[in-house]
Order: C-alpha cells, then structure tokens, then sequence
C-alpha cells in the first residue's frame, strides 16, 4: 500500500512539474490571468494600508480628545477652583481608569468577536463623552466624562494590534505599527494647535450662548468642537472596513485551537513571565517620560517663560507633528530594520535605544534659560519618546498568537496607563505641590519624573532583550 501512495505521488508531481515550468511562457491568452492576479494583489496592499490609515485616523481623534486638556489647564482651573493634583487626576487618573480597566473585557471580545465594530462602537463613545466634558460645572462631573473617554478609547488599540498582524508579516508590521502610531501625535499636535487657535480666536470671548443648552464658556465649547466629528468616522468605518481572516492561531498539545479565553491569556504571560514583566514594567516607565511631556510641558512653558495658550499651542503643536511623526515613522522603520537581519528582539530593541535616547534632553530642556535652547531639546526629546507605542505593541503582536493578541495588549495597557498615566502624571504634581510648593517648579517635578524613569525602562529593557529572544525561540518564531 506503501508503494501505491508513493506512486500516486511521484505521478501528482510529474502533473504539476510541466505547468510550474512553463509558467514564465504561458501562451498570450493565459497573460491577462497573471495581470488580473498582479491587479488583485495591489487591491489588496491598498487595502491593507486603507485599515491602516482609517485606524490612525481613529488614532488622531482619540489623541485630539485626550490631550485638549492640558491646554486649556488654567482656565479650567480657574472655572473650576481646581488644584494641580485634581487637574492631574482628571488629566490622568480620570482617563487611564477606565482605559486600562475595561480595555481587558473589551479585548476578551475582540479576540472572538467583530473587531471592526467594537472599534467603531468606541469611537462613537469616546467622542460623545469628549462633548460631555464641555457640559461639566464641577470637578465630580469633568471625573465622570474623562472616565467615559477612557473606556470608549479602551477599544482601539487592542482590536487594531489584532487586525494589523492578520494583515501584514511581520517584516512590515514595525512600518503599519508606526504609520498607526503617529496618529497619537497627529493628534497630540492637533490639539495643541486646534485648542491654540481656539482659544486665540475667542480670547475676548468669556461665554459663549447655544441653542437648548445655553451659556457656556469658551473652554467647554473646545471639548465639543473636538468631539463629535468621531461620530463620522464611526459610521465610515464599519461600512467600509470589512473584518479580516485571523491568522497565526496557536494549537494546543491536543491538537485543538486554544481558546481566546482571559485564563489562556493569564497562562501565556505566564509562561513568558521574565519576557513580559519586562516588556510591560519597561515600556510603561518609557510611557511615563512620554506622557510627562506631553500633560506639563505646557504648564511649564507658560509658568516659566510667559507664554500664553494660544503661542504654547502652535509651538508645541508644530514641535510635536514634526519631531514626534518622524519619531513614530523612525521607530517602526528601525523595528522593520532589525527584523531582516535577524534580530528577533527587535520590537525590545528598538525601544531600549529610543528610551536610552531620550533620558538627556527630557530631563535638560526645563534646566535651561534660553527658551529657544530649552524648545530644541524638547524636539529632541519628543523625537525618541515616540518609540515606545510601535515597539511595545510590535513586541507583543510577534510573541502572541491571534486569539490572545488583543487580550495581552489590553493588559499591557493596563498597566501602562496605570504606571505612565495614572502614576507618571499624579507625580509631577504631587512633587510640585508638596515638596516645591510653588507651581513656577513644575519644570524640576518633570526632570526628577523623567531621570527616574528613563533609568527604570532603559535597565528593565535591556534585561529584556535576552528574554524576549528566549522566548521566541521557545515559541519557535525565532526565524
């Protein structure tokens, strides 16, 4: 019977040896079909890049959204009779709360559900509770919306890292990772820009009146201004994106897929517990330099060189969509780099020399007197403070098989925002208020912040690499 099957074999690929050899002179009618597959093929490329694209969209809302707060820090202050460690609590605790606590129940889902509609699901919610934040009288109020931004933004990232490993392989998922990542900072310098010219353009402006809601002031109208354009994409992505195949699906020692469960989850991790701890601790303390930029940098610069918000809003926002863009585009560049010569730590790689990169200028640019040395070393540092949302997400998506992808992000981001939003920002403030006691020394809270935690993530980084390459091989992905 043996020889049978080896007949019928030898004898199948003798059929398919002449069609295979005569491929590349295929008589003239047969050219058409080769072009048509060609034609198809760039359909789909395109395609691919079309996700991309609508997904940092969603990117550069959500980041418009987020960050128009920390522009508008004074008035709302004032408004509100806040101080900096409640206007940090809104800016941070408020937000990351429910954006890493329900990102783990929303990911449970994209692992086995539509992930495009759960993304278009978020971007609807965030996008109302944005404009709520407009409507807010009190402290109590503005927590509340923050908190619906946060779990409505919950549903982004997650489902996207998912999608994004379906469509590309992996020696071009550093490139997607950081075409989707710039969206963060489209978005950051939009606001910055966006809350700038606003707030200039209604600067003799105290209140504005609306139909049914009625007298507002010119703050609370930039929250709605910002807001509900969401609501657009919302609808153009769930008629255009359609849900893509799920690729890469682990098989258990029974032969059985695993199942996209949080305990598979849990035991994954787990299993790769150095890799992760590093991956996740190491990157949320570079995520903690990131955020200190962006949440007090404007304070900083309109306490201590006399700013306005108006100028502190076009220079940053220029600072940050040129140098945190580049940044973004460089660190996926560099992701996709080492990954064709064989590096299978690129992702951790890349992000230890971005973090290392970023330790000097983030701590130097409050420490000098010149403004336009001080704006220099911010570009700088806004440059490499970038790389730590392609890498850590790149990290993850290589390691992770598909029906945990969205699970394990979601629980990195949990403890990212946790540590780089919840604590990172808080900190600042709290130096600042208890033991400067002088909001003007904002500028020295962010060194201390920045110095502490670079050393952190470099050193947890660096002992990664070693992990992380361990656990490819473990995984058999090392190739």
């Amino acid at each position: 019977m043996m020889n049978d099957k080896s007949l019928d074999i030898d004898t199948a690929e003798r059929n398919i040896q002449p069609q295979s050899l005569n491929f590349e002179s295929a008589p003239a009618a047969e050219q058409p079909r080769v072009k048509l597959e060609q034609s198809a093929s760039e359909r789909s490329n395109a395609y691919q890049w079309y996700v991309v694209i609508i997904c940092m969209v969603a990117y550069i809302l959500s980041f418009v959204d987020r960050q128009i707060l920390s522009l508008m820090i004074e008035p709302i202050k004032q408004d509100l009779m806040l101080s900096d460690t409640q206007f940090s609590l809104l800016q941070g605790l408020a937000f990351s709360l429910f954006y890493a606590f329900m990102g783990v129940p929303i990911a449970a889902l994209a692992d086995k559900k539509s992930r495009i509609k759960i993304i278009s699901i978020g971007i609807a919610f965030w996008s109302f509770t944005t404009a709520a934040c407009g409507l807010s009288k009190n402290f109590i109020q503005m927590f509340l919306a923050r908190l619906g931004v946060g779990a409505g933004e919950a549903a982004l990232s997650p489902a996207f890292y998912s999608i994004v490993a379906d469509l590309f392989p992996k020696d071009k998922l550093g490139r997607a990772l950081g075409v989707y990542a710039i969206g963060a900072f489209i978005g950051s310098g939009l606001a910055f820009l966006i809350g700038g010219y606003v707030i200039g353009l209604l600067k003799d402006v105290n209140f504005v009146i609306l139909p049914v809601i009625g007298e507002i002031r010119t703050w609370q109208l930039t929250f709605m201004i910002v807001g509900l354009p969401g609501v657009l994409l919302a609808l153009l992505m769930i008629f255009t994106v359609r849900e893509p195949e799920r690729k890469g699906l682990k098989i258990g020692q029974d032969g059985q897929v695993i199942k996209a469960s949080f305990k598979n989850s849990v035991a994954f991790i787990k299993t790769h517990k150095k890799t992760f701890f590093c991956h996740f601790i190491g990157f949320s303390f570079y995520t903690m330099m990131l955020y200190s930029l962006l949440g007090w940098a404007p304070a900083f610069y309109m306490r201590n060189h006399g700013l306005d918000a108006s100028q502190t809003g076009y220079i940053l926002g220029c600072i940050i969509l040129i140098a945190n863009t580049s940044g973004a585009l460089f660190c996926g560049w560099l992701i996709d780099f080492f990954s064709k010569r064989g590096y299978s730590d690129a992702a951790i790689r890349t992000g230890m020399i971005g973090c290392a990169a970023l330790i000097v200028p983030s701590v130097l640019f409050t420490q000098v007197d010149n403004m336009h040395v001080s704006f220099a070393l911010i570009f700088v540092a806004m440059f490499f403070s970038t790389f730590p949302i392609p890498a850590s997400a790149a990290a993850t998506q290589m390691l992770t098989p598909n029906q945990l992808r969205a699970q394990v992000s979601a629980k990195f981001l949990l403890i990212s925002n946790l540590i780089a939003l919840g604590v990172g920002t808080t900190a600042v403030a709290l130096i600042t208020d208890k033991y400067f006691q002088n909001t003007v020394m904002v500028g020295n809270s962010i060194s201390i912040v920045n110095a502490a935690a670079g050393i952190i993530g470099v050193f947890l980084l660096y002992k990664g690499c070693k992990y992380y390459r361990e656990s490819m091989k473990a995984e058999n992905l090392s190739e």
